[in-house]
């Protein structure tokens, strides 16, 4: 009986819920995510996929969530969520969502989901139109610093 109950219930289910909650599996050490202070929002609720596949920065349905390294995404549609969920890597913003051009000075900043810009398929959020048109004067140079810098202050406030 004890077998049957392995193999019909509990295994199944125990698969399912690793399916329905991937951010479980992430670890201590995932960079965080800037988030807003009120329900851990993401990138102010903007949908991190759209900005891929619409070329727009479109503000997400709060119904229609995912919960990834400790902020919840939001998605303009559940095929958008699904997704981010099979590759959050490739859709969520450099640096944890904070500011491009304020990492490449060494400092975090929260940014405007509405300023930003794909480069080599990775996805960078400023915190106003001034900070990218500073950051866009040396991309190469910019992204190289704020990598370099994001290694040190990822895990600092």
């Amino acid at each position: 009986m004890k077998s049957n109950f392995l193999l019909g219930w509990f295994l199944p289910g125990l698969s399912i819920a690793f399916l329905i909650f991937p951010a479980c599996a992430g670890s201590a050490a995932d960079p965080p995510v800037s988030k807003s202070l009120i329900g851990n929002v993401a990138i102010k609720g903007y949908d991190p996929v759209a900005y891929f596949k619409v070329g727009k920065a479109l503000k997400g349905d709060k119904s229609i969530a995912f919960a990834w390294r400790g902020a919840n995404w939001h998605f303009t549609t559940r095929e958008n969520r699904d997704m981010f969920a099979a590759a959050p890597e490739k859709y969520a913003p450099q640096y944890g969502g904070y500011c491009a051009w304020a990492m490449s000075e060494a400092r975090k900043a929260q940014t405007d989901p509405e300023v930003w810009k794909i480069v080599d398929g990775k996805l960078y959020l400023n915190c106003s139109r001034a900070a990218m048109e500073k950051w866009e004067k040396d991309i190469p140079g910019n992204i190289k610093k704020a990598d370099e810098n994001w290694r040190k202050l990822a895990d600092k406030n």
